[in-house]
Order: C-alpha cells, then sequence, then structure tokens
C-alpha cells in the first residue's frame, strides 16, 4: 500500500472515519465553486466517491490520496492522480488534482501534496505526461499548476456544466529537468 510523507502532510489510501471529514470538505460552498457546476456533495455523494477513488487504486496502481495534516491526524482533503473520463477529449490522460477543506487553504498545502503527487506519478509509476484541469478563473489553482513546472496547452468546454477549463500540462522530460 502506497503511503507518501511530506514535511507537513500523511498521503494515504482512504479509510472509513476519513467519509465524514471529507464529507464536510465537499459540502462546503466555497471549496466547490470550481469544481463542476459547483454543487456541493453530502455524505453519500462524498462516500460514493471514496469508493470509487479506492476502485482505481485496484485496477490501475494510482489514484487520489487521502491528504493528513502530520500534527494532528486530521484529514484536509485531497490530491493525487486519476484518469479525467469526464473530459473524453483529452484522452488518453492522467490527471493530478488535489481538494482541501477552506481552514488548510493559503499555507502551502496544497502545493506540498501536489508536488509529491506528481514526483509519484513520474518516479513512482513512471508516466510519461500528466495533465492538470482548472476552471478559467480559478487562480488559485493554476498558480500551483505553474508551481508544479506544468503549462498551459488548451481550452476546453465542460460539457457536463457549460463551463470554461484551461487544460495544463506536464512531461518526463520536463519534470526531469526541474528535479535537477
Amino acid at each position: 500500500m502506497v503511503t507518501l510523507r511530506t514535511p507537513r502532510l500523511i498521503l494515504r489510501r482512504w479509510r472509513e472515519a476519513d467519509i465524514g471529514p471529507m464529507a464536510a470538505v465537499n459540502a462546503d460552498p466555497e471549496v466547490m465553486r470550481w469544481i463542476r457546476d459547483g454543487s456541493v456533495r453530502d455524505e453519500q455523494q462524498t462516500r460514493a466517491s471514496v469508493r470509487a477513488w479506492e476502485s482505481e487504486w485496484e485496477s490501475r496502481g494510482f489514484g487520489l490520496f487521502a491528504v493528513e495534516i502530520r500534527s494532528t491526524g486530521e484529514l484536509a482533503g485531497f490530491t493525487g492522480l486519476s484518469v479525467p473520463g469526464y473530459l473524453p477529449e483529452i484522452l488518453p490522460a492522467v490527471e493530478v488534482g488535489w481538494r482541501l477543506g477552506r481552514a488548510h487553504w493559503g499555507q502551502g498545502l496544497a502545493t506540498e501534496a501536489a508536488v509529491a503527487a506528481v514526483r509519484f506519478a513520474f518516479e513512482g509509476r513512471g508516466l510519461d505526461r500528466i495533465v492538470s484541469v482548472a476552471q478559467v478563473g480559478n487562480d488559485a489553482s493554476e498558480r500551483i499548476m505553474s508551481k508544479l513546472g506544468m503549462r498551459p496547452v488548451r481550452e476546453i468546454l465542460d460539457d457536463t456544466c457549460g463551463r470554461r477549463l484551461r487544460v495544463h500540462a506536464l512531461s518526463s522530460d520536463e519534470y526531469t529537468a526541474i528535479a535537477r
């Protein structure tokens, strides 16, 4: 079972005890503002998402990690890798993504977690390329993508909600050059 450690975080697989705290993150309209149509999600929807994330781990050997604060054991949200099936026009692709509760914003935790997920993608899973997708206007996520060395490669429309998306990408060669 894959567990990653950063100076302040533990990235690990999901536990039953994570459902409630992740549901609280998903229930916050400000957190969900830039996710699809901005709808919040309840505990039942969160449970179904966690099951799907765990299933992706089993079928693909990667997935979304639960992000735990090392000093407190608190669940902050998630980061990790997934296949963006909701955007068939960019497939095949593996996306790096993140979602943290508002209490954990502005501390560099999303970047710290995403850096570990990107390292895992290239060094742990040998991927050739990863993408990250943000709604146009989500400047905070695009700043993280820039810090990861990703560059915007195209804009598309998310037909599920009618919002514009900007796709960023990073190749393994670009990652290697940055990691040196």
